[in-house]
């Protein structure tokens, strides 16, 4: 098998034209590995060559939130189940709108999904995202049926603006993802008459495989006796590129010959079989000997106190407690912001008392790292700062 040809992924529009050799890629022809145009290319790879598989189609960059750098060796065939699958949930093949970076598993989805479904994607303009450019990019659709994914920053742009709430509307479908998708976000949408279902998923996973706490169609997903989740399916990658050693460590094979990802997050199934992401498990806060998931925090603080937006909730060293829990919160224009003690009231009874933020602070806006996943270090040197 060749190596992967590295393939440099420009921004805005010119991404498309990326996919003559995605096509190829995808139809038996040369494997790539996709980088941002502009960033150094990947490291040379000729002492990675008995490590390729055999059906590799992409080598797509991951670190996870922390970590150093891997490449998820994706076959043909695990991307176009997940493709096929999406669609499937969906309601039907569609045209997309390419609004993230493609070089991301979750914008080079937006193009795998449009070669499998035969249909020409369109991109936003490169540049700051807005509502605007959003809403003229829709407008400019003409498929039967019209999807996008976005991550949740986007979708709170956009619903902060009538033309954005008007565009959304209009689409038939809209994955988020890359972060966790607030309850109150998500009520907000259905409001503006949004279809929006979350996505969970990474690049050894070929991008989302659950879908609104269900998993797609080709996938599985079960937790282990420590609630950290295992992914399986046919979209699952073959491994990591050049690191035979990581791949065992994440990927294993049970008896039935059906094969799982660990994931590093934490999360649990609800009574209606829908599963939740509660957080990564090295972001889980031990405060006081207490073991709190970051990710039912948020989740409360997004539905029980008016106004906040966005919230992102860490620990942050403490000489009582070891790690406090700390909040950092995104305020929709005109609220107040909140106290801890107003925080802390407004969920005391909903949330355990261990879990109960003893730090917040106010952000204009999040910080963020890759395709829109919260910084979590910056959020804590925010709250370790003196007020």
């Amino acid at each position: 098998m060749p190596l992967p040809r590295p393939l440099p992924v420009p921004a805005g529009p010119a991404a498309l034209d990326v996919l003559p050799a995605l096509r190829s890629a995808l139809h038996g022809g040369p494997p790539l590995l996709p980088y941002a145009a502009g960033s150094p290319p990947p490291p040379h790879l000729a002492t990675v060559a008995g490590d390729v598989a055999p059906d590799l189609a992409l080598a797509v960059g991951t670190s996870g939130s922390t970590g150093s750098p891997k490449l998820a060796m994706l076959s043909t065939d695990a991307l176009v189940a997940s493709a096929t699958a999406t669609h499937e949930r969906l309601g039907g093949p569609g045209q997309w709108l390419l609004a993230m970076p493609a070089h991301h598993v979750a914008g080079l989805q937006v193009l795998v999904r449009s070669v499998v479904a035969g249909t020409e994607p369109l991109a936003l303009e490169a540049g700051p995202f807005t509502a605007e450019a959003f809403a003229g990019a829709v407008a400019a659709m003409r498929g039967d049926r019209r999807y996008s994914a976005l991550v949740p920053t986007q979708l709170v742009r956009l619903l902060d603006a009538a033309d954005g709430r008007r565009a959304l509307a209009e689409l038939d479908g809209v994955l988020a993802g890359g972060a966790a998708t607030p309850a109150a976000l998500l009520a907000r949408a259905q409001d503006a008459g949004a279809t929006v279902l979350t996505t969970y998923g990474m690049s050894e996973t070929a991008g989302g495989c659950v879908y609104s706490g269900t998993a797609l169609s080709c996938s599985t997903i079960r937790a282990d006796e420590d609630d950290r989740l295992h992914l399986g399916g046919a979209t699952l990658a073959s491994g990591y590129l050049g690191r035979p050693d990581l791949t065992a460590r994440a990927f294993r094979t049970d008896p039935d010959g059906s094969r799982w990802f660990a994931t590093d997050d934490t999360g649990h199934v609800d009574a209606d079989g829908r599963w939740h992401v509660d957080g990564r498990l090295d972001d889980v806060i031990n405060t006081g000997g207490v073991k709190v998931a970051p990710g039912p925090v948020e989740e409360a603080l997004t539905e029980q106190l008016a106004g906040v937006a966005e919230a992102v909730v860490v620990g942050v060293p403490d000489p009582e407690w070891g790690q406090a829990v700390s909040a950092a919160v995104v305020l929709a224009d005109g609220t107040p912001p909140p106290t801890v003690d107003d925080v802390r009231a407004a969920l005391r009874g909903i949330l355990p008392d261990a879990a109960l933020p003893r730090r917040v602070v106010v952000l204009p806006a999040l910080p963020l790292r890759g395709p829109g996943k919260p910084d979590r270090a910056a959020v804590a040197a925010a709250l370790a700062a003196p007020a």
